[in-house]
């Protein structure tokens, strides 16, 4: 008698396209026993959405340091990803628990405070970057240092949905359109939440080619991503729409991303990182001992315990180290 995951594995070779990653052909760097209920992606997916990793992201940056309810934080960012993904994989009878397993991953090596302590890390030791650590916590931090131990079509996606090298599978090579397609969209909903800008401010192309709703850019550009991997080849969108979309993204960081607006918090969040990097680079013993797990401390251990921290988390950090305590009698 097959099992419940044996016959989900089976109907992915009637349903789902030929170019699609099959649960069956997932491999592991170390050899498990099967689940009886979940195909490999799937177990992908439930290991990263029940991670600490995972749960940190609800109080880190998305654009806006400690924002109000209704802004976007990493994590709904990744939640977005995730829908958007599924939508793209599901057009094209691709396999939706792969993309979804990468899509809540890729940012979980994200720092406080976003891309700002991204760079204040990469320009303080010389190479940082956020896809790399995602893979690294997922891969080595979470579980107290045993890792998840996750399929390798998983980890391709995670570290390569940015940067010049694209991801092996079409599923890995969705999520990086749809991180570009959810954050421009959603960034662009909560800056005019901010007050920070209206529809009128956009380009009249991207007004006329994209559409002035959140909603709407989404469907415009989720079904010009279908339309053009429909041969399988890869997963691209027309040159039109991807012509609009970066003059979308232009306008973006010139308008939000770079906006004099944010400048002052940002420029607060680059210092307060590098700062909490130097005091532990320079006083490793002081570091929470479920970080030093009794070994040496090395300038790798230092960014794995900064880049974890939330912003909430880093900012009171910061006081306690730094700050005079007032003495009240």
């Amino acid at each position: 008698m097959t099992t419940i995951r044996e016959d989900n594995e089976a109907r992915e070779y009637t349903f789902l396209a030929p170019q699609a990653a099959k649960s069956r052909d997932a491999v592991r760097r170390v050899q498990e026993a099967k689940c009886p209920l979940r195909t490999e992606y799937q177990r992908d997916r439930d290991r990263i959405l029940h991670s600490k990793a995972f749960r940190r992201l609800k109080h880190k940056t998305q654009v806006y340091i400690a924002p109000g309810d209704h802004y976007r934080t990493r994590m709904t960012h990744s939640l977005e990803v995730s829908q958007i993904a599924r939508t793209i994989a599901r057009a094209l009878a691709l396999n939706e628990e792969l993309t979804e397993a990468i899509a809540l991953g890729h940012d979980v090596g994200h720092t406080p405070f976003g891309h700002i302590g991204e760079f204040a890390l990469r320009d303080l030791l010389g190479h940082f970057n956020h896809n790399e650590q995602s893979l690294r916590v997922l891969d080595v931090l979470e579980k107290d240092g045993a890792g998840l131990n996750l399929t390798e079509a998983v980890r391709d996606g995670i570290v390569h949905h940015t940067g010049e090298v694209r991801a092996k599978t079409l599923e890995g090579q969705i999520v990086r359109y749809a991180d570009r397609i959810a954050y421009l969209s959603h960034d662009f909903d909560d800056a005019m939440r901010a007050g920070m800008l209206t529809v009128a401010d956009l380009p009249a192309r991207v007004r006329r080619e994209l559409g002035t709703t959140h909603s709407g850019m989404i469907t415009t550009m989720v079904t010009d991503v279908i339309a053009a991997s429909s041969d399988y080849a890869s997963v691209r969108m027309t040159s039109e729409v991807e012509g609009v979309m970066d003059e979308f993204r232009t306008f973006m960081f010139a308008h939000v991303y770079q906006s004099p607006t944010l400048v002052p918090d940002r420029e607060r969040g680059y210092r307060l990182v590098q700062e909490l990097c130097r005091y532990y680079l320079a006083h490793p013993d002081r570091l929470p001992a479920e970080h030093r797990r009794g070994e040496t401390v090395t300038e790798t251990t230092v960014v794995d315990y900064i880049a974890g921290l939330t912003d909430h988390y880093a900012i009171r950090l910061y006081k306690e180290l730094f700050i005079p305590r007032f003495w009240d009698i």
